[in-house]
C-alpha cells in the first residue's frame, strides 16, 4: 500500500504539470502568432511559469522520496 501512494506522489503531479506546461506553450505560440512583436514579453513570461510548474513535480518527487524513507 506504501508504494501505491509513492505512485501517486509522483505520478499525479507529473501527470498535472505535462498537461499544464502543454497547455501554456501553446497559448504562448498562439498569442505569438497572433501579435508577434509581443514575442520578448510572452516568452519571458512562459519561461517563469514553465520553472513554477516544474518546481511543482519536484514537490512531487521530494514527497515520494520521503514516503520512501519511512519504509
Amino acid at each position: 500500500m506504501e508504494f501505491f501512494g509513492i505512485a501517486l506522489a509522483i505520478g499525479l503531479p507529473a501527470l498535472g504539470v505535462g498537461i499544464g506546461q502543454g497547455m501554456a506553450v501553446s497559448a504562448a505560440l498562439d498569442g505569438i502568432w497572433r501579435q508577434p512583436e509581443a514575442l520578448g514579453n510572452l516568452r519571458s513570461v512562459m519561461f517563469i511559469g514553465l520553472a513554477f510548474m516544474e518546481a511543482l513535480a519536484i514537490y512531487g518527487l521530494l514527497i515520494a522520496f520521503m514516503l520512501l524513507g519511512k519504509m
